[in-house]
């Protein structure tokens, strides 16, 4: 299973990993390879569930639900900032599971939750398969410079996307699909530091919750392992949003 061998940028602030983050990290650790091996190792990712034991009716942990930036000029982000319930997804261009949750359960999730408020999907760029992972996630930045990274986001997890791979080319070719305006631009923020700092910091972000594997998810300090059925998704989020109904919350800070 791809694990990180990078030191965190700064020293200043050494990630704190307290109670609750460590019991999720224990929950996101769950994940079996098997659920984001790539299909060239024998697995299309496009017909079955993430194989985990992570239940999502295991408990929320409050400290988590400070990782959702609730940022309104978030470029990777889908709904109101202010909504009650945040959904933070760690993923990668390259995992077969998250391709199959991005086709399947989250348009759903924005037409039943997003849509009428309910819901925010703020996304995490967590390349673990490689350089081509990564120049994916910078190039999923990029777009989202230019207001397209959900269409990005589509056209890179369609079927058979990344089965294409990932070069320079083909990155070109989804920013086409995707309908990013300044393709030269684009080309220069794919390389550029900005994006690079951005990936690094969603990375970091996620290894300092321990998740190893792809997806992994938060909802409300709830965390989520794989690419579930669409009612695990469904109980998280009336779970939260009847909490944050009852117990109306200040906004979260970033993380």
């Amino acid at each position: 299973m791809p694990k990180s061998t990078s030191k965190p940028a700064s020293k200043a602030k050494p990630i704190m990993i307290v109670s609750g983050v460590a019991v999720a990290a224990a929950l996101l650790g769950v994940v079996s390879y098997t659920a984001t091996k790539p299909a060239s190792q024998g697995s299309s990712g496009s017909s079955a569930v993430a194989e985990v034991s992570a239940d999502p009716s295991n408990g929320i942990y409050p400290e988590l639900e400070a990782y959702a930036r609730r940022d309104a000029s978030d470029k990777l982000a889908l709904g109101r900032a202010d909504a009650p319930v945040v959904l933070i997804e760690y993923a990668d261009f390259k995992c077969g599971y998250c391709g199959k949750f991005a086709r399947d359960t989250e348009p759903e999730l924005v037409k039943k939750y997003v849509e009428n408020g309910t819901l925010r999907i703020e996304w995490r760029n967590f390349p673990i398969f490689g350089e081509e992972s990564e120049a994916a996630a910078r190039a999923a930045w990029a777009a989202g410079q230019q207001g397209r990274f959900w269409e990005f986001h589509k056209a890179a997890y369609a079927e058979g996307a990344k089965e294409k791979g990932f070069g320079a080319e083909q990155l070109n070719a989804l920013a086409k699909e995707a309908g990013v305006p300044d393709l030269a631009r684009f080309a220069k923020d794919t390389d550029g530091a900005a994006a690079r700092a951005a990936v690094s910091k969603d990375q970091e972000q996620a290894y300092s919750l321990g998740a190893t594997s792809t997806p992994s998810f938060l909802v409300n300090g709830r965390p989520i392992a794989g690419a579930q059925p669409m009612e695990a998704f469904t109980e998280a989020i009336e779970a939260a949003a009847k909490t944050a109904k009852a117990t109306p919350k200040a906004s979260k800070g970033s993380r």
